[in-house]
């Protein structure tokens, strides 16, 4: 019986988290929340245990669809901003489908590597924490520099600097602004997805027919590469407030250096799983949540035993599997229909959308946060520099918040 409850608990959680993954603004966070809200009546009818294993499934199931947004319709999730250059770029040339199974293959192999480490990182999870936490925001600011100077001339890297600390001041201006309700929204959805739009209204590009193949064949030596850093950064993130999966990205770019387009989607693809399912373990070492999803585990259970973290493990195992299916499936189906608009259509209606939902969590604000971050987000593409470097917008204050 109690198999059969957790199990309804695991397919649910699943079916939400495609929900939270293919919809924009409709983060699994929001959702935990609003768990969170109903959980005295939920523990009614179902253990604690159970509402906690709908979050594992949920979160695990939106880490492996929600790179699809940010592919075909560039609109980005705060953890897969920056797969929307790349990935933006395979679809333009009829490989979106690929794109979107690069992702998945880093979201499965990191999750199985994680799970494979986790053993062993537990008793040592709490001395790696004491040590590195002094040093995190000066490993970021040399991590920053090592970008800005691979611009190589001057005016690279004068521009590069410039694109940081513009978006780094404004990420300061907008989580100093009171009462905003998900600022990262309206600011990545304007520096990663609506200014890549216009980019593509003004270049009058076409979406080509898109292949569903499994062509594109990366290296073991990249493979290990990508997953081994996605594994290490992202379980940064889960040790480390204010570090995200957009940090991670940064970070693992720095130690891998150029590892190419394929090995760096699925290097995206790893890190969101892996900040999620590395998040438990610190909840079971440190008793830290480290996102929203499993803040909403800590105030459900108050803490979790060993036998209660191998469950939510399971859990999380069971949903990366079914999600990994479903992630290819759903990409088969987005590959057809997305060329049956006309892209500049399609571009009008994504920043209609965009627009309309950045009003609905955010009101006025939001749209004002939207238009400059979408204006900073072309600057990248017109001076010719890297378009990563916006992340200045999430790097900037967390630098702060570590060093000051």
């Amino acid at each position: 019986m109690l198999f059969l409850e957790f199990l309804t608990a695991i397919m649910l959680g699943i079916s939400f988290g495609i929900i939270t993954g293919l919809i924009p603004g409709i983060h699994v966070n929001l959702i935990s929340i609003i768990l969170l809200g109903l959980s005295s009546y939920l523990l009614g009818f179902v253990s604690a245990i159970t509402v906690c294993i709908f979050i594992v499934a949920m979160a695990i199931t939106h880490t492996f669809l929600d790179a699809l947004p940010s592919i075909f319709l560039g609109s980005p999730d705060p953890g897969t901003a920056l797969s929307v250059l790349p990935g933006h770029a395979l679809l333009l040339r009829g490989m979106g489908y690929e794109a979107v199974r690069l992702t998945v293959i880093g979201s499965f192999l990191s999750l199985l590597v994680t799970l494979l480490c986790i053993p062993f990182l537990i008793p040592v999870v709490p001395k790696i924490y004491g040590f590195i936490q002094p040093y995190i925001g000066y490993i970021l600011i040399a991590v920053v520099v090592y970008v800005i100077l691979t611009g190589k001339t001057k005016e690279k890297i004068f521009y590069s600097s410039f694109v940081f600390i513009l978006s780094g001041i404004l990420g300061q201006i907008v989580f100093g602004i009171p009462n905003i309700k998900q600022p990262l929204f309206p600011m990545l959805s304007g520096m990663f997805g609506v200014s890549i739009l216009l980019i593509s209204l003004s270049n009058k590009v076409d979406i080509p027919k898109q292949r569903v193949t499994e062509m594109i064949k990366v290296s073991k030596l990249n493979k290990i590469k990508a997953i081994g850093a996605a594994v290490f950064s992202g379980s940064l993130t889960a040790l480390f407030p204010g570090l995200g999966a957009a940090q991670a990205a940064i970070i693992a770019m720095a130690i891998v250096g150029k590892i190419g387009t394929y090995s760096f989607l699925i290097l995206i693809g790893g890190i969101n799983t892996v900040n999620f399912l590395f998040s438990l373990v610190t909840l079971y070492t440190l008793n830290k949540a480290r996102n929203g999803a499993v803040v909403a585990v800590l105030e459900i259970v108050k803490s979790i035993s060993l036998s209660e973290l191998l469950v939510l493990l399971c859990a999380a195992l069971i949903a990366g599997c079914v999600a990994a299916f479903l992630a290819l499936r759903i990409g088969r189906v987005f590959s057809r229909l997305v060329t049956k608009v006309k892209y500049s259509y399609l571009c009008i209606s994504i920043i209609a959308l965009i627009t309309i939902l950045v009003f609905y969590f955010s009101s006025w604000i939001g749209l004002l946060v939207l238009f400059v971050s979408t204006a900073i987000g072309l600057i990248p593409s017109l001076v010719g520099v890297k378009k990563s470097l916006a992340m200045g917008c999430l790097l900037l204050p967390v630098i702060l918040f570590f060093v000051l």
